[in-house]
């Protein structure tokens, strides 16, 4: 299993004033055309300014452009926090064992629509096979919708009951796929028992990497929380990564970059919706395109 190191998650009374550092200086500029703006950009924070997002609007009626930017230096800052490593070019490991992604998270996450979207999603891993593997055997419908899937996708499909099985469902799945992404129950605080049971099945599926599944629209503070629950012990691996779901129940995706932040891992996904396999991007370049948009950044602006 790779190396899970436990992730530093600040606490509540801490995080927002760290966040700050992230946010300056990060500036609104509009003109009539997008050189204009993108000089007096360069003129004002640097020639290593970097375009955020860029969108036409109208200001008393008249067609602008609008862009966000900020310097190098500050989108550098989140990138060393956010961005994670590069997958591995040949998944399948030398020994033939399949690389392993876990999603695990809260009740009413996301993690079974998450991992279908993976699944199933033509060229997700280039060129590699995924494989479905559940052991969230608790919830009414949570196995036979992932079975779904598996099924409509022509993706190897496995449930796994107890840490006797996962050798061979795991021989089976290396048969065709090169990565295998694991779904788990939601965590329950008031089921100790259940919870040590599926973290110790998981420990021994031995998953490359564990992404905490989270909505978008959590509380930043209660976020931390969990995220503190799913962190690795001397027991338990732990997450390495964080998914952040449910972006389009987020208005203007606010504070969604701060709420990555603020957990302090890296993000290699995050998805906005319901449809499966649309509703899934990459990490950072929705992150950075939400990066500076604060409950009051456009109180002035209608769709041109």
């Amino acid at each position: 299993m790779a190396d899970h190191t436990p992730f530093f998650a600040p606490s509540p009374a801490s995080f927002t004033a760290s966040l700050a550092s992230y946010h300056a200086p990060m500036e609104r500029f509009r003109g009539a055309d997008l050189s204009r703006v993108a000089d007096r950009a360069r003129r004002l924070l640097g020639d290593d300014v970097m375009i955020l997002h860029t969108r036409t609007v109208r200001d008393e009626g008249i067609p602008m452009v609008e862009v966000l930017a900020a310097p190098s230096a500050t989108i550098d800052r989140v990138r060393a926090r956010l961005e994670p490593l590069p997958l591995p070019p040949k998944l399948r490991k030398v020994d033939g064992r399949p690389y392993c992604i876990a999603l695990v998270g809260p009740t009413g996450a996301g993690k079974t629509t998450t991992a279908a979207k993976l699944a199933v999603r033509r060229g997700m891993f280039g060129a590699a096979r995924p494989g479905l593997l559940t052991i969230d055997t608790y919830r009414v419908g949570g196995m036979e919708q992932l079975a779904t899937y598996a099924e409509l996708a022509d993706v190897p499909f496995e449930v796994v009951y107890d840490a006797k099985e996962v050798d061979a469902a795991m021989k089976r799945l290396s048969q065709t796929c090169d990565v295998v992404l694991v779904d788990t129950p939601g965590r329950s605080p008031a089921s100790a028992e259940l919870t040590e049971r599926w973290r110790s099945l998981l420990d021994t599926i031995a998953p490359d990497e564990v992404h905490l599944v989270l909505p978008a629209s959590l509380r930043a503070d209660l976020a931390v929380d969990i995220g503190r629950a799913y962190r690795g012990t001397r027991a338990h691996c732990g997450a390495t990564h964080v998914l952040l779901s449910k972006l389009d129940e987020v208005p203007r995706e606010t504070g969604v970059t701060d709420l990555a932040l603020s957990l302090g891992m890296p993000t290699r996904w995050v998805t906005d919706g319901q449809d499966v396999p649309a509703d899934l991007k990459p990490g950072m370049p929705r992150l950075l395109r939400t990066l500076g948009l604060g409950a009051d950044a456009e109180p002035d602006w209608t769709p041109a």
